[in-house]
C-alpha cells in the first residue's frame, strides 16, 4: 500500500513509519527538514521524502497525489499563540484535506490522529466514549476538535484516532519527569489521583493501522491502555524504572511534591509568558492550567477493539522501562 504520512520524522510520525515499513508498504513522508528523516532513519530502513510542511500546497498534492491512505500524524503540543495552534493543527489540516481532494479521487482512507484533549477531561470513574460531547479546555484541544471537524466535513474516506498522553522511545515531552526521577523528587501540578489513560506509541501506531480496516469509515474512536492509573501511580512508575536502567532499588518511592493549584496558575502563567516573550513556545503555559488541574483524563477503548480487534499490548511497567533504557541509551538521562 502506498501511503503519505505527514509527521514521519516526530515522536508518534517516526514509530508509525517504523511500522508501516516492517509490513511492506510504500512510505511517503512530508518533511521539513531533510536531515531529520536521516536523523529518524538509518539507511537500510529510510522512507522517500517530500520536502515541505502544511503551509506548501505544491509539497501536499506531490505527496497525495499517489497515496492509498494518508495519515495526518503532523501537529503542535505547544505554540506561542492560540492563533499557532489554529493555523498548524487546524488550518494546516484543511490544506491537506483540499489538496488531496483535488488531486487523489482513489484514496482509501485519511486517518486524522487527534487527541483526548479534542474532547476534555472526564468525570473521575467515568471513561469518556465516543458519545461524549466534547469541551476542550485548551487552545490545543480547540485547535485539534476543529481539525476534526474539518475531517469530517470533507468529501475523503476518513477515520480518527484519538490517543491520551503518549510515552515511549523518542518523546521530549514526558522526558521532564525522567529526568527528575532520577533525583527521587517529581511536582505534581494537580492532585495526586486524577486519574489518566495512556498508550505506549507502538501500540497507538497499530491503532493507527487498524483505522484503515473498511469497518472504520467514518467513525472517530479513542486509542488507549485499558488500565486506568492516577498520576501518583504514572509517577512512581517513570521512578522505578529510572532507577532499575541505572542499577538501583525500583522499589524505592519518590518524593512527589504537591503543587497547589493557585502556585499552579501562577508558575504555568509565568513559564508561558516568559516563553512568548523570547518567541519560544512551550506545553507549560497558563492555557494548560486547566488540563493539569481536572479530576480525570480517561477514555474507553471499547469501540476499536470491537470494530477492528485492534487491543493496546504494551502494560505500562515493561513500557516504561523501555522508555527508561532508551533515554539512558541516548545519554537523555
Amino acid at each position: 500500500m502506498k501511503i503519505f504520512v505527514t509527521g514521519g520524522t516526530g515522536f508518534v510520525g517516526s514509530h508509525l513509519v517504523d511500522l508501516l515499513l516492517e509490513r511492506g508498504d510504500e512510505v511517503v513522508c512530508l518533511v521539513r527538514d531533510v536531515r531529520k528523516v536521516e536523523q529518524a532513519f538509518p539507511p537500510e530502513r529510510r522512507p522517500r521524502y517530500v520536502g515541505g510542511n502544511l503551509d506548501d500546497d505544491t509539497a501536499l498534492r506531490a505527496g497525495c497525489e499517489e497515496a492509498d491512505v494518508i495519515m495526518h500524524v503532523a501537529g503542535v503540543i505547544a505554540a506561542r499563540s492560540r492563533d499557532e495552534f489554529f493555523n498548524v493543527n487546524t488550518g494546516g489540516t484543511e490544506r491537506l484535506l483540499a489538496a488531496a481532494a483535488r488531486v487523489n479521487k482513489k484514496l482509501q482512507r485519511f486517518v486524522y490522529l487527534s487527541s483526548l484533549a479534542a474532547v476534555g477531561p472526564s468525570p473521575r470513574g467515568t471513561p469518556l466514549t465516543e458519545e461524549t460531547p466534547p469541551k476542550p479546555v485548551s487552545a490545543y484541544g480547540e485547535s485539534k476538535l476543529a481539525g476534526e471537524e474539518a475531517v469530517r466535513g470533507s468529501s475523503l474516506p476518513w477515520t480518527i484516532v484519538r490517543p491520551p498522553t503518549v510515552y515511549g522511545p523518542r518523546d521530549r515531552e514526558i522526558l521532564r519527569v525522567f529526568k527528575l526521577a532520577r533525583y527521587g523528587v517529581i511536582p505534581m501540578v494537580g492532585s495526586p489521583h486524577q486519574e489518566i489513560s495512556v498508550i505506549h506509541v507502538r501500540d497507538l501506531a497499530h491503532a493507527c493501522v487498524a483505522a484503515v480496516a473498511p469497518s472504520t469509515e467514518g467513525l472517530t474512536y479513542f486509542a488507549s491502555h485499558s488500565e486506568t492509573l492516577t498520576t501518583r501511580e504514572f509517577a512512581e512508575g517513570i521512578h522505578a524504572a529510572v532507577r532499575g536502567v541505572r542499577g538501583r532499588n525500583a522499589e524505592r518511592r519518590p518524593l512527589l511534591v504537591p503543587v497547589p493549584p493557585l502556585i499552579a496558575r501562577a508558575l504555568l502563567s509565568v513559564s508561558g509568558g516568559l516563553a512568548r516573550a523570547v518567541g519560544r513556545a512551550t506545553v507549560l503555559s497558563g492555557d494548560k492550567v486547566d488540563e493539569f488541574l481536572a479530576e480525570a483524563w480517561t477514555c474507553s477503548s471499547a469501540a476499536i477493539e470491537r470494530d477492528t480487534g485492534w487491543r493496546a499490548n504494551i502494560a505500562l511497567p515493561a513500557g516504561l522501562r523501555e522508555t527508561a533504557s532508551w533515554y539512558q541509551a541516548q545519554g537523555w538521562l
